[in-house]
């Protein structure tokens, strides 16, 4: 089956030559363009790149009210050479589907998730940044249009992508408090999938946590609060005693993270010993005390490798000092020497566009 055409109809007037790349931050700017598909009938159809602008929704459309919604986040770079690379967006669309089954939401096809990005960012491609730690951040989603009041899976769909120059999602090293109250997910629910529901429902408990000076909530599990699992919108990673160990995926609660799939395997590659299993709070602490934990970090599309300066769990404070995280900082610079092509990319993780 051939590839069908994607419509393009560009824009009269680029907002690009009034953007200044200097002042970049994260998730606030976008480029000129846009790729929106209709999902109707069981077919997708009314494929197009357009240009960027607001889409219109019946006030009774079913992600208003029942939350119908999945997305993604991805990353193109212009590497050393001038190219343009896409990181391990094959992965994206694997999460991307599995997110779409567990809503009850249709499959996006590989030509369309794929090679719409492609045709996308191509038309874009002079909106990405070069500075160090910036990208040009790619978010497609998938939001349920039926105009219709009732709790079932919606009958018709929007799938978009839309791009962004961007910074650093955290620009300093975080501190983190120990979450021992709220839940991000349960075994059994959609914490495996990244529907916007799992978001929203993080903001409250956050909140609390920037008001006690905190920047990020450490989650743990639903049951017993026991063993922990993101931090933030991020998967983390612990060295304890030389080893890296981060939560397993096992019992459905967290997210499989493309930059957490890449770190485990460089981190084996460069020799360390990784481990995927359930880390509980009070083996953090007693590390800690024991003088054996010796690095905390996130990784994540947005984020990639973020330093954290301090973990708290209640009143006991574990402080970590970010220019002596080795195993961290190598982790880093490994993936920007893979995107920016002065590496092998030995795992073909970097698509060209």
């Amino acid at each position: 089956m051939s590839t069908p055409t994607i419509p393009v109809t560009k824009t009269s007037h680029s907002s690009l030559p009034n953007f200044n790349m200097d002042e970049i931050a994260f998730g606030k700017n976008f480029t000129d363009h846009m790729l929106i598909a209709d999902y109707e009938d069981g077919e997708w159809k009314n494929v197009a790149i357009q240009p960027f602008s607001p889409i219109s929704l019946d006030p009774s459309c079913a992600v208003l009210h029942y939350g119908q919604t999945i997305f993604e986040g991805i990353k193109a770079f212009k590497n050393d050479k001038g190219e343009v690379v896409i990181f391990r967006p094959d992965q994206n669309l694997i999460r991307f589907n599995v997110s779409a089954d567990r809503m009850q939401m249709p499959a996006v096809p590989e030509w369309l998730f794929m090679e719409g990005m492609k045709q996308l960012i191509n038309l874009d491609k002079d909106w990405i940044p070069t500075k160090p730690d910036s990208s040009l951040y790619i978010r497609p989603f998938m939001i349920a249009t039926d105009p219709f009041l009732g709790v079932r899976p919606s009958m018709r769909y929007h799938f978009m992508i839309i791009l962004g120059p961007s910074g650093p999602y955290f620009s300093a090293p975080m501190k983190i408090l120990i979450e021992q109250k709220y839940t991000r997910a349960t075994p059994g629910g959609v914490g495996f999938a990244k529907n916007g529901g799992n978001y929203a429902a993080s903001l409250h408990p956050v909140e609390l946590a920037k008001k006690k000076g905190f920047d990020q909530v450490l989650w743990t599990d639903a049951i017993e609060h026991k063993y922990v699992e993101e931090v933030g919108v991020m998967n983390v990673m612990f060295v304890i005693d030389g080893k890296v160990i981060t939560p397993s995926l096992e019992r459905g609660t967290v997210l499989k993270g493309v930059t957490r799939d890449s770190a485990i395997i460089l981190l084996r590659e460069m020799g360390y010993e990784v481990e995927e299993r359930n880390l509980s709070v009070d083996e953090i602490v007693a590390a800690h005390k024991k003088g054996v934990f010796q690095e905390i970090f996130g990784v994540g599309t947005a984020a990639v490798v973020s330093m954290i300066k301090q973990l708290a769990n209640g009143d006991y404070i574990m402080d970590f000092d970010p220019e002596n995280m080795p195993i961290a900082k190598a982790l880093k610079q490994e993936l920007h020497e893979i995107r920016m092509g002065r590496k092998a990319d030995k795992h073909g993780w970097m698509v060209k566009i």
